[in-house]
């Protein structure tokens, strides 16, 4: 059985205060767990929880993912600027235009998110997190959308998109050039596996698809720790 996308994870230096800020900003409730599990909870069962993992590892450059949040008009855009600057968020330049309608913020980390402008078509019915945008090759476009088994939305000039037949939230990749991996990435991926399905056998699929195995037993808690084709680190969790 194919993995699902469990989480998005967060390295954070501070997790339950990082958890604070996106549950605000976004109006997702906080998941009741372990202090070692922090975690922010989808309004839609389909969807992708995000957890926040503890790390003292410092943020060097931009990362290489980020949100892009929707809105569903230019009041309800401010206000969701406002909301982030309260909870702790500031106004950052990354080479952005003035005529461009999009802002760029930085959460309380230092993790780069847009709230993009009213309007815009490719992010239409996907949500409040319209997108994770990523820094990335058409290969990996590739490598995802038949590791998740979700459909590409977008495949042109080198630029790839993913959706959930189920919809929601798309992953994108702007193509190449592909900035220079510094470090171990701020975000990424953790896949989960149905209770009855065969975890060494999707770990096989996967690399068979282009991914590394970078452990030497079950990684951390029955984990298999991985990278995709472009070096970008995500995790398989063992069935429960």
């Amino acid at each position: 059985m194919t993995s699902q996308l469990f989480a998005i994870c967060f390295n954070a230096t501070r997790p339950s205060g990082l958890a604070r800020f996106w549950s605000g900003v976004l109006g997702w409730e906080l998941a009741d767990g372990p202090d070692d599990d922090v975690a922010i909870l989808p309004p839609d069962t389909a969807g992708f929880r995000i957890r926040f993992l503890p790390s003292q590892e410092p943020k060097i450059g931009q990362n290489r993912a980020h949100f892009d949040l929707t809105s569903a008009s230019p009041e309800d855009q401010q206000q969701t600027v406002a909301r982030a600057l309260e909870f702790g968020g500031k106004h950052i330049d990354v080479g952005q235009l003035p005529e461009e309608g999009h802002v760029v913020l930085a959460d309380p980390d230092g993790n780069e998110f847009c709230v993009i402008e009213a309007g815009n078509k490719f992010l239409a019915d996907t949500g409040v997190i319209g997108a994770l945008s990523c820094d990335g090759t058409q290969e990996v476009g590739y490598f995802w959308s038949e590791a998740l088994r979700w459909p590409l939305v977008w495949d042109q000039d080198q630029e790839t998109a993913i959706q959930s037949p189920d919809g929601g939230t798309k992953i994108t990749w702007g193509g190449p050039p592909v900035a220079p991996k510094t470090g171990t990435n701020r975000l990424y991926f953790e896949l989960a596996l149905p209770t009855d399905a065969d975890w060494e056998e999707e770990v096989d699929r996967l690399i068979s698809l282009g991914a590394t195995r970078t452990d030497t037993g079950e990684g951390d808690g029955g984990r298999a720790l991985m990278l995709d084709p472009d070096g970008n680190e995500f995790s398989v969790r063992r069935p429960r």
